[in-house]
């Protein structure tokens, strides 16, 4: 008697536990780096792939691929496209233009997407919007390191919290 209440109890536990194993984790990591030697924002996004492929199904109603051997150049364009509408910088309160780079997989699940702004000169504010997959997801955390003038600042955008204005 004694053992299958034991056995129950670890059933219960066990049961407990890998609950809490399960649930997943939605983080989005970006990286912007002012390179003042080059005059230029250096921009770097690990964002998880399927939950990617998911906002981007979502939003334009179409199923993709992005970071999988079935991606297709159609893919890339709505990345791009994706990235353009819901990742902004103002320097000095004026749009710039990010220009996409290049991506890769890391770890197998992470894409990793390099941009850039070319000729940006000292500033005094940079305005970071950043929406990357908050609306398909209401948990979707986006930390966001801002490094420039030798200072290290960070962001953490979430579906309340989609613009931060940070003064140099």
């Amino acid at each position: 008697m004694k053992k299958r209440l034991v056995y129950f109890l670890i059933g219960i536990l066990f049961i407990s536990l890998s609950s809490f194993a399960f649930h997943k984790f939605y983080m989005g990591v970006y990286q912007i780096n002012y390179a003042a030697e080059k005059k230029m924002i250096q921009i770097t996004s690990r964002i998880f792939i399927d939950d990617l492929n998911n906002g981007m199904e979502k939003k334009y109603h179409k199923k993709t691929f992005v970071g999988t051997e079935k991606e297709t150049q159609e893919d890339i364009d709505l990345l791009k496209k994706y990235l353009s509408e819901n990742f902004t910088i103002k320097i000095n309160g004026q749009s710039k233009a990010i220009t996409f780079l290049s991506k890769e997989v890391e770890a197998g699940d992470v894409l990793v997407c390099y941009s850039r702004i070319k000729d940006i000169d000292k500033f005094k504010t940079i305005e970071i919007s950043n929406t990357i997959l908050v609306d398909w997801n209401a948990e979707q955390q986006n930390i966001t390191h801002i490094t420039a003038f030798g200072t290290k600042k960070s962001v953490l955008f979430t579906e309340s919290s989609r613009k931060e204005v940070l003064k140099y």
